[in-house]
């Protein structure tokens, strides 16, 4: 599988991305991001490639939305 870098603009946008990149794992798994995150933290599902950057896009989505929220205070 060859990997591609994404440059996004804003925080925002890169987001949205890894957001739409959850919901079709979720739609195809059948199992929200939170469940499946904490069954993959817990070792009950496999360390498959699919699973490994689910796991990943669900940790980016984590951080970017705390980023998002701490930028949010400031202007608040």
């Amino acid at each position: 599988m060859c990997k591609q870098t994404i440059q996004y603009t804003t925080s925002l946008d890169a987001l949205i991305a890894v957001t739409k990149r959850l919901s079709l794992y979720e739609n195809q798994h059948k199992m929200d991001s939170e469940d499946f995150y904490n069954q993959y933290n817990q070792g009950i599902l496999s360390d498959d490639a699919i699973f490994i950057e689910w796991a990943n896009d669900y940790r980016h989505y984590l951080a970017l939305r705390q980023e998002l929220e701490q930028k949010l205070k400031y202007v608040a």
